[in-house]
């Protein structure tokens, strides 16, 4: 397991949830819901801000994929916002910090289970939901490094591998 906090993030149509985890990776802890600023960037700059804070030596963002693994238009935007946030990053010297995405298939679904299960009231789930859901991002995300020994998911500003063809050499 690579040492280092990590924050792990949400991207939604209107908040961004942002969770972070302890400098040994093992337990992520909610932080903060930024609302979504798309004509100004503040969102960005926000979370910038928290990586600052925090130190943090990576962001993990959660990536939306349909059940059966597709990407559709949420997914397309959670890329472009990765992407400007590492432009962001890139500008203000912090172009060394990976990015990486991560699938989050079903997180939102299950951070409303778990505030239902622990007490919180439907109508409080909009305040938490975000964050919640960014815990359960980035602590899937801890899980999986420490099983597989690998950063997971894939780093942003780096080409996607293309799975070949069927039928074709590679």
């Amino acid at each position: 397991m690579r040492p280092g906090v990590r924050l792990g993030v949400d991207v939604g149509s209107v908040r961004v949830g942002v969770a972070s985890c302890d400098p040994d990776g093992l337990l992520a802890t909610p932080v903060e819901t930024v609302p979504r600023d798309e004509e100004s960037g503040g969102d960005l700059r926000r979370v910038l801000e928290l990586l600052e804070d925090l130190g943090a030596v990576e962001v993990v963002v959660g990536l939306p994929r349909s059940l059966d693994g597709t990407e559709g238009p949420a997914a397309e935007g959670v890329r472009r916002w990765a992407k400007r946030l590492l432009a962001t990053m890139k500008s203000a010297s912090f172009g060394n910090t990976p990015i990486r995405l991560v699938d989050e298939r079903l997180t939102t679904v299950d951070a409303h289970r778990g505030l239902r299960e622990s007490g919180v009231a439907g109508r409080g789930h909009r305040e938490v939901v975000d964050q919640a859901a960014a815990v359960l991002i980035l602590q899937t995300a801890l899980d999986t490094e420490r099983a597989t020994g690998g950063p997971p998911g894939e780093r942003v500003g780096r080409p996607r591998r293309r799975k070949p063809r069927k039928g074709r050499d590679s």
